[in-house]
Formats: structure tokens, sequence, C-alpha cells
């Protein structure tokens, strides 16, 4: 088998690897399509580090970003329960629905967070009472929010 080449790819490259990932190639496919493409450069130890560095700074920001949700996490324990007034018709159903956008609203007028709407997930709320609404904030931290839907 021939010797390959390790070079550190400028851009994505479909079925090779993302842009800074250290890949392996063969030497004819580095020198003839990858390097006069710009699509990679060879590895030398000063790119090496560099590429190092710039993963170290990517891990830093996920870790802050991940903290930032915890702590909206631990803010959105503390509002308690969110009070929506709908109007109500027999048997206390209301008319329309709790959306995304009123819950989201809400957290922002009590916990002066900014939550997208995309993240929350309201069960199907067809009258008065409480219920539990999932927000996440992260891919891997989300919230319980407790809403009480009350007539107006």
């Amino acid at each position: 088998m021939a010797q390959r080449i390790s070079v550190v790819l400028n851009k994505d490259v479909s079925k090779l690897g993302n842009n800074g990932d250290l890949v392996e190639v063969a030497p004819g496919y580095a020198r003839n399509f990858l390097i006069p493409q710009g699509a990679a450069t060879i590895a030398t130890r000063g790119i090496i580090k560099q590429v190092e560095a710039r993963r170290e700074k990517e891990r830093q920001i996920k870790l802050a970003i991940k903290q930032e949700a915890e702590d909206k996490k631990t803010a959105l324990k503390t509002i308690g329960r969110l009070l929506i007034k709908k109007q109500v018709g027999e048997g206390n159903a209301i008319f329309g629905s709790v959306t995304a956008q009123e819950v989201a609203d809400l957290i922002k007028e009590k916990a002066m967070l900014d939550v997208d709407k995309k993240g929350i997930e309201v069960p199907d709320v067809s009258s008065t009472g409480e219920y539990q609404v999932e927000v996440k904030l992260h891919p891997e931290v989300s919230a319980t929010v407790n809403i009480e839907v009350a007539p107006l």
C-alpha cells in the first residue's frame, strides 16, 4: 500500500472531513486535487498546533454556551408558575390554544430571559388547569416550566 500523507482541511470536503480536520490521504490526491483547490494544506508541526489551539478555543466556547444554558435553566426553576389568561367557554374549555410564542413572551416578561420559541414544546392545552411545558435551552439542557391556564 502506498504511503499516505497528513493534511489539514481548509474547507469541508465531502466524504473526507470538515474544516480544520486532520486527515490522511493518498499523496496524489493531496498533490493533484486538495492543495491546488485550496481545500487542504500539508500538515506541519506548526499547522497542527494551530489546529489544536483552534479546537481548544471552540471547545471552550461550547462549554460557555452550555453553562449559559444551565444558568437559564436555574433561572427558569426560580420563576415558579406562569399564568396565562384565556377566554373560556362551557366546561372550562378555552378558545384557541396556548402557543410557544405566548410562553416565550411570558418567560421574557417574568424572568428577563430570551428563549427561542422553537425550543418550547407546549402540550395540547384545551381547558383551564396546570400544565408542564418543556423548554430546550441547549441540545443537552432542557427545563420544565409550569403554566396555569385561567379564565379571563
